[in-house]
């Protein structure tokens, strides 16, 4: 199937997904996981309606972003971790940063942005699983309140929500829980109407299980193979 086909049969997904869980699916943002992927796939997938593209690597996106720059509409995210020394680049390169995990780098992606005059997008990672091996604010760690409560300070930001990456299983089940609670931390963070921070995105759920992370709430969904194929192996 082309990526066009792999689209509109994601879409159709999306909107059962969405219609058992008695929503809008005009509400939940397709994003295209492009990391790896030539221009050539990227442009294929624009020309089919995409808009929202999500890359793991600044240096890789660098790599392709001239080539990209015509797609005036397209939105770029940055939704690997990114490293305090690529911080800089990662604010010129993107329209947003999904992966803010530390006060630290939210400082330093605002003063970025503030040099270079753009207000720039971000979400809050959520370490759900506690995983050594990902990034990622534990739910019950300081730095999330620090970073909410230094959030008014950071002028060039603007926190939209939240972003997730539980522990891979083979059920797309075994994430349901995963989801819930990064619903969860949403919505106690939400009630309290902070100054310069929005709940409104919670971006959660990838290929093998969109559909439960629609059911329970994602308003973006991180879709990479299949759109764009199975990735080959760096």
């Amino acid at each position: 199937m082309s990526i066009a086909e792999n689209i509109a049969r994601v879409q159709e997904r999306i909107a059962a997904a969405a219609q058992r869980a008695g929503r809008n699916p005009d509400e939940i943002t397709l994003m295209g996981v492009s990391k790896t992927f030539p221009v050539e796939s990227i442009r294929e997938a624009y020309a089919a309606g995409l808009r929202v593209f999500g890359e793991n690597r600044v240096q890789e996106f660098a790599g392709k972003a001239d080539a990209l720059r015509d797609l005036s509409d397209a939105e770029w995210h940055l939704i690997g971790h990114l490293q305090t020394n690529k911080a800089a680049k990662a604010a010129e390169l993107f329209d947003a940063v999904d992966s803010v995990d530390s006060v630290r780098m939210a400082e330093k992606l605002n003063a970025f942005a503030e040099s270079s005059g753009k207000t720039l997008s971000v979400l809050i990672e959520i370490n759900v699983g506690g995983e050594q091996a990902k990034s990622g604010i534990a739910p019950a760690a300081h730095e999330l309140e620090q970073i909410l409560q230094g959030a008014p300070q950071w002028g060039n930001l603007k926190i939209h929500g939240l972003m997730a990456v539980p522990p891979y299983t083979e059920d797309p089940e075994g994430s349901r829980a995963y989801f819930r609670q990064l619903r969860q931390i949403r919505d106690r963070i939400a009630v309290r109407a902070l100054p310069k921070i929005g709940m409104a995105v919670l971006s959660m759920g990838m290929s093998h299980d969109f559909e439960v992370a629609i059911e329970e709430g994602a308003s973006c969904v991180r879709v990479g193979t299949a759109i764009f194929g199975v990735r080959a192996k760096l």
